[in-house]
């Protein structure tokens, strides 16, 4: 049971609600973690624009997906986990690579990812190395680690909410 309930447009503060309204347009459904974060409208708005800046980051769709899923894992959120299960696999991920990008194991940005979150930013120099050797230059490596902020912000929302899960979607 939810412990931060989920509001519905009507529910949302004024402020909130255009965003909340494109977030449903653009997905077909509002999921449940926006309607929980739109409780807080420099929440929502704030989280908003750094995904949105970070959309046009040096990474790829499906790089952002294994950063969230190396995340998410480590950080315990079944509803993250859950949702990028499902975005990653709409960004191509197989089912194994969606296993191995949790466990940190697919590639080095994966690896990079969990290795911040578990360690809280306190990233060994042999992660790093390897992460340069890869070819992962410093812009895309603080651009992992901006993603993991993102995440991190979602995954703890939602494990103190205990967002109910609402992925897949029903529409999809």
């Amino acid at each position: 049971m939810s412990r931060i309930t989920a509001l519905t447009l009507d529910q949302a503060p004024a402020a909130t609600r255009p965003a909340l309204q494109n977030i449903e347009k653009g997905l077909g459904f509002l999921p449940n973690t926006f309607a929980t974060l739109a409780h807080s409208p420099a929440a929502l708005n704030g989280y908003l624009a750094l995904a949105q800046a970070l959309g046009r980051d040096g990474l790829t769709a499906v790089e952002r997906e294994v950063v969230a899923l190396a995340t998410s894992e480590v950080n315990g959120c079944d509803y993250c986990v859950a949702a990028h299960r499902y975005f990653g696999g709409k960004a191509g991920l197989s089912a194994d690579e969606v296993l191995a990008a949790r466990a940190g194991t697919l590639n080095a940005v994966a690896k990079l990812a969990r290795s911040v979150t578990l360690q809280r930013g306190l990233v060994p120099d042999e992660v790093l190395t390897e992460a340069r050797d890869a070819g992962l230059d410093d812009g895309r490596i603080v651009d992992v680690i901006a993603q993991v902020t993102l995440l991190t912000l979602t995954n703890y929302l939602n494990n103190v909410a205990r967002t109910e899960v609402d992925f897949p979607p029903r529409t999809a």
